[in-house]
């Protein structure tokens, strides 16, 4: 069956009001392509009678010109043989799974092609940024449903495994510092994104997953004299209950980026038996990983639009040499061509769309350049090949900054699978 035609026809259907707010129409292409990968599965903001709407259009759509319809409802769940099409997307929902699991502060995916890859299903989605959904429903399939605030938390589906990439912009290094200088709060006294982990500490204890997986910034850890890190651990220990384990780990052990972050992962003590102490965060690949070099990703010849205007590399420039002047680092940096085996990058960011400071890429006789899109969606463990961004150059250069060193999440993911 046609996916993204079904998808519109149910949208019609269910389109009670003949005037949708955005937000609400939002809700229902979430809910429409949730319940598409997963019909025999209750959603959020999906009543009952919506659902059988959706069953009955589904229906009508396999009945053959003899009337029956090619759906046995003897069988059961029958709702999971409505054969969609998902040839149309690069990473489809799998056939068949070992565990599912939910995708919180989605960004595009990252976690998302870990656990699927591990032969998990995803069943849930979240994502407030209306460009990163974009992307994550290019490549999956899948509108995510908006503000996990606005999410009633009982109606999330149980699943066995909760992963989040919350927010990291109060309790980042650049966040902190940026906040500290408006006067502003940061960490768990933000009235906005630092209550997010309490968003995941509800789910946690309505819906009491097998495990969970969180990732952030390695600063969460020494944030407000440590007492940040500690709020979260109290939490997830003592006041929920689950066995926890912690890490920071350099995404630069998989892909020629250096990028610290911290690994927090759990399990339910009274669904899974371990111990803290057998709880494993691969720092480093397996034996067999192949290390993708820099100088194997950086292209030789690239379209001049990469390339930083006069105005841009002076400022840059200028920025350094009143940098070295106060005896600090900060600054641009400039990777010369050929690049040597074993070149690391700085962390790839959010802001890299301005001026590309941290990676630029030496050019002979002009200005450096910026990475291209492919080149720094390699530097994330994304391939290239494969991956789609329907969004423009800005957005793309955003997401690729917000999101996670696949490969290193995905051997989390393996042990994780093992355990559970």
């Amino acid at each position: 069956m046609n996916r993204t035609h079904f998808h519109s026809k149910a949208l019609d259907v269910l389109n009670i009001h003949p005037q949708l707010t955005d937000s609400r129409r939002e809700e229902l292409d979430a809910s429409i392509s949730h319940w598409i990968q997963s019909p025999g599965i209750d959603l959020p903001l999906l009543t009952k009678a919506m659902q059988k709407k959706l069953f009955g259009l589904a229906n009508s759509d396999l009945t053959s010109d003899d009337g029956i319809c090619r759906i046995i409802e003897s069988t059961r769940p029958y709702q999971a043989l409505i054969p969609f099409n998902f040839e149309d997307i690069p990473y489809p929902p799998p056939e068949k799974w070992d565990f599912t699991f939910i995708d919180l502060f989605a960004g595009i995916g990252g976690f998302r092609l870990a656990f699927q890859e591990a032969g998990g299903k995803c069943i849930f989605t979240s994502e407030w940024d209306k460009y990163a959904k974009k992307t994550y429903e290019a490549n999956y399939g899948e509108y995510p449903y908006g503000d996990i605030c606005r999410i009633p938390k009982r109606d999330i589906p149980d699943h066995d495994i909760l992963c989040a990439g919350f927010p990291c912009q109060p309790f980042s290094l650049a966040g902190v510092s940026k906040k500290n200088s408006l006067g502003r709060k940061h960490g768990f006294d933000d009235e906005t994104q630092g209550t997010l982990f309490f968003e995941i500490k509800e789910i946690l204890r309505i819906k009491r997953p097998k495990a969970f997986f969180l990732e952030n910034v390695k600063n969460l850890i020494s944030h407000d004299k440590k007492r940040t890190f500690e709020v979260i651990r109290q939490t997830l220990e003592d006041t929920l209950g689950y066995v926890v384990n912690w890490k920071i780990v350099d995404g630069s052990e998989w892909l020629p980026q250096h990028r610290e972050r911290i690994f927090i992962v759990g399990y339910d003590p009274k669904q899974i038996s371990i111990t803290k102490e057998k709880i494993i965060i691969p720092d480093k690949p397996q034996d067999g990983y192949t290390y993708p070099e820099l100088k194997t990703i950086v292209q030789k010849k690239v379209d001049k639009k990469f390339t930083l205007g006069l105005g841009t590399w002076d400022t840059l420039k200028r920025h350094k040499v009143n940098h070295a002047a106060k005896g600090n680092g900060f600054g641009y940096g400039l990777h010369n061509m050929p690049i040597k085996k074993g070149t690391i990058t700085r962390t790839i960011s959010a802001r890299y769309h301005k001026d590309g400071a941290e990676i630029l890429i030496e050019q002979k006789g002009g200005n450096p350049r910026r990475l291209t899109i492919e080149e720094a969606m390699q530097l994330q463990g994304y391939d290239p090949a494969k991956f789609i961004f329907p969004v423009s150059n800005t957005q793309a250069y955003r997401q690729i900054g917000n999101s996670v060193v696949v490969p290193a999440i995905a051997a989390c993911a393996k042990e994780m699978v093992k355990n559970i």
